[in-house]
């Protein structure tokens, strides 16, 4: 068979060769620059103290080196979905990996806090314009059905597990060679990545239309301020004057966004979208679930290292028996979900993280690994390879080509709002529940206010099930069609 043949971009008129799709190694590429954007939210995490020291960052500004890449990030992600649509996936796609391999390279030669802050911002406006055209690849190039579930399983699974891979990584880096190399190792990386892109994929059909600017200027501003304002809340509390005055803005700026794309004719996120019950509310699931599970990611760490005196890299490999449990069952789920469709599964494994989270509420100083860390991760592991998939696919089946894109962009943006959303209520009902505690031992305070935001934790997820058991699926489609949705 011809490697390639011919098409005709609908933009120019312009004959130009089409590649023989290769999905394996489409989804190869997908998942790896994933991997790296979702990871790059975490690596971080355990390199910030030798950040500090060796470019003399102050305490207080010490957190935008995490709060950067996702204010930027999250701000951009609707915007950088319907620049997919209009200018092509392949190409912001390409552009994305391009400029965030770039912003990594200049983060490692980094000189002062100011180059490495403007690196990692630059980090952020990359993965906004890469991340949203992963899924929306994964959605043209694999069809509805078994594709598109094994697909979407796989992807889902790197999305979910690579906050903890990201600590690894961090841990171990940091520990045998020098902070710079959390920036450098996606150099390499971004570099095959973009490389295999331009030559693997076609360019996706434009939508025809134009830049809806008034809705892309108060997206932007909208979802900036609102990540923004979950970000100070951790940092200054909800009372917070800043806090206050930056989620007003948002909801201004959101209502204004929302009022603007009723009435545009080629809306940054159509609308339209939101009209199907199931998807609006998988949209809402994402985001509480992602917000617990960060906030995990966030709480579990500082606790082993600060508690119970584990070094950066056992740390990072406590959290290995959860990973490889979450890739282990999501190669299930393509076979599960053709049987018992989506719903079972979603409150099943969003059951299973309830009582994962529940569990790891009840840890104290003397905590040991087996039994207070091991099985939760493991619960947690089984259950978020078990409902993320599902829940992903509810948001992206069904959506036409046109709107791939801006559906993506959002879910990613969900990912984003959640992690800030989880990470910033949690921080601060666990600092105050630490505030109320008086033990002599201030390890004992801490790990009191962790087991408060944790239960919290639990209980999101627990909303999440009990929110799942509304949905009501559709009789079951053929072996040969897509898996069964719910409405």
């Amino acid at each position: 068979m011809s490697t390639a043949s011919i098409s005709t971009t609908p933009s120019t008129g312009k004959v130009v060769p089409k590649r023989e799709p290769k999905p394996g190694l489409i989804l190869a590429t997908i998942v790896t620059c994933q991997l790296m954007l979702v990871l790059d939210a975490t690596i971080v995490n355990i390199a910030l103290p030798k950040i500090q020291t060796s470019l003399k960052f102050s305490e207080s500004n010490l957190s935008w080196v995490l709060n950067a890449y996702t204010l930027a990030f999250g701000g951009l992600l609707l915007l950088g979905g319907r620049a997919g649509d209009i200018l092509g996936r392949r190409r912001m796609f390409v552009s994305g990996v391009i400029l965030f391999t770039a912003a990594s390279f200049i983060g490692g030669l980094a000189v002062d806090s100011t180059m490495l802050l403007a690196s990692r911002a630059l980090q952020g406006v990359g993965a906004a314009m890469a991340g949203p055209s992963m899924l929306a690849l994964i959605i043209t190039t694999f069809p509805e059905g078994a594709p598109r579930v094994k697909a979407m399983s796989l992807f889902t699974a790197v999305s979910s597990a690579g906050g903890s891979v990201g600590l690894l990584l961090g841990g171990m880096l940091t520990t045998w060679g020098s902070w710079r190399l959390v920036m450098y190792i996606n150099v390499p990386i971004g570099a095959v990545a973009a490389i295999a892109a331009a030559t693997l994929l076609n360019e996706s059909p434009r939508v025809q239309g134009k830049f809806d600017i008034p809705g892309a200027i108060t997206s932007v501003t909208g979802m900036g301020s609102l990540v923004y304002g979950f970000i100070n809340a951790s940092e200054h509390g909800w009372g917070n004057s800043t806090t206050i005055f930056v989620f007003v803005a948002a909801v201004v700026l959101l209502s204004s966004f929302v009022f603007i794309e009723s009435r545009s004719d080629f809306p940054v996120f159509p609308l339209r979208l939101l009209r199907n019950s199931t998807r609006a509310r998988s949209y809402g699931s994402y985001v509480l679930l992602v917000g617990a599970m960060f906030s995990m990611f966030f709480f579990l760490p500082q606790f082993m290292q600060n508690v119970l005196s584990y070094s950066p890299i056992r740390a990072g490999l406590a959290f290995l028996p959860l990973t490889a449990t979450l890739f282990a069952v999501s190669r299930f789920v393509p076979k599960l979900l053709p049987r018992f469709g989506p719903r079972p599964l979603i409150v099943t494994g969003t059951a299973l993280i309830a009582v994962a989270l529940y569990w790891l509420s009840h840890i104290s100083i003397h905590t040991g690994f087996t039994t207070g860390l091991l099985v939760p991760f493991l619960l947690f592991g089984l259950g978020g390879g078990i409902a993320f998939s599902p829940i992903a696919l509810n948001i992206m089946n069904g959506l036409a080509p046109r709107d791939s894109g801006a559906g993506s962009g959002l879910m990613q943006a969900c990912q984003q709002i959640g992690g800030a959303l989880g990470i910033a209520v949690l921080l601060t009902i666990s600092t105050s529940s630490t505030k109320g505690s008086h033990n002599p031992n201030p390890k004992v305070n801490y790990t009191h206010g962790l087991e408060t935001g944790l239960t919290v934790g639990a209980c999101i997820a627990l909303a999440v099930c009990l929110l799942s058991l509304t949905l009501r699926p559709k009789p079951a489609a053929a072996s040969s069609g897509p898996a069964p949705v719910l409405e």
